[in-house]
């Protein structure tokens, strides 16, 4: 049985952990074959948005324990695309979605973080459970959570390890909405396909230009906001965005192209 399962939903790429004895915990392989397939998903012209799951309700339960006490050597190194848990540090061109059920704990939680939106079931739970057990958060954890949810916060979390319910998660900023339990993968679907008849260019160089800001002083954000804005301009969507709306359609949130990049 394949460790994770990706399929294609119209321009929709999810991606499934299907390990489900192990609480969705990724192993060396499931590392490898999630850098892949996102790998994958970016040179995809075909689809536009991902979703990141997990099989029989759980997202993902972090590292598999069992093989890394078994001594199986883990690649932690401090340069190169590949993390310790697969695709943590990619910066893809097109956004993905988490859609999460149960746990997504240690570096289940630091998947969840890369992702770019998280729908979480309200029994969903998250936390830095290796605090627990002394494995240091080495996939971006310590970055990304202090500037999803504030240092205060994000020390609370890492230097406790305690749990985090869906409605904590949801008011600290944590996930981006809450959902009955069963609904995070319909909520992420009916989120991606709202988010796929959008002009893709626009969208896609502004969520760049948010994260490259992250590494540039005041002055290079700038320049690099406008490199990217007319970069977006050059794919034409913008101006037949423009036009479109200037006839009278795209009232009240409706699309109005669906160009493709």
């Amino acid at each position: 049985m394949s460790s994770i399962i990706c399929e294609r939903r119209e321009r929709i790429f999810v991606v499934t952990i299907n390990r489900p004895d192990r609480r969705n915990a990724v192993d060396l392989a499931t590392a490898d074959a999630l850098f892949a397939a996102f790998q994958s998903f970016d040179a995809d012209e075909e689809t536009d948005l991902a979703i990141l799951t997990g099989a029989d309700g759980a997202f993902c339960a972090g590292v598999d324990l069992k093989e890394l006490a078994g001594g199986e050597r883990w690649p932690i190194l401090p340069e190169g695309p590949r993390a310790p848990m697969g695709p943590t540090r990619l910066r893809l061109k097109k956004p993905v979605i988490a859609a999460i059920e149960g746990p997504a704990v240690a570096g289940g939680l630091e998947l969840a973080l890369w992702c770019d939106l998280r729908i979480a079931a309200r029994s969903s739970v998250f936390g830095v459970f290796n605090r627990r057990f002394g494995v240091p958060l080495i996939d971006l954890g310590t970055i990304r959570l202090p500037r999803l949810i504030g240092q205060a916060r994000a020390l609370d979390l890492i230097l406790t390890g305690r749990a985090v319910d869906a409605a904590e998660a949801l008011a600290i900023g944590l996930v981006t909405r809450t959902v009955p339990d069963g609904e995070a993968l319909p909520e992420a679907l009916a989120l991606a396909s709202k988010l796929s008849l959008l002009p893709q260019a626009p969208m896609r160089n502004d969520r760049l230009s948010l994260y490259e800001q992250w590494d540039l002083d005041e002055a290079a954000a700038i320049r690099n906001e406008i490199e990217r804005g007319l970069t977006a301009i050059r794919s034409g969507e913008a101006q037949a965005g423009a036009r479109v709306f200037a006839a009278g359609s795209g009232r009240h949130g409706t699309p109005v192209s669906k160009d493709r990049t």
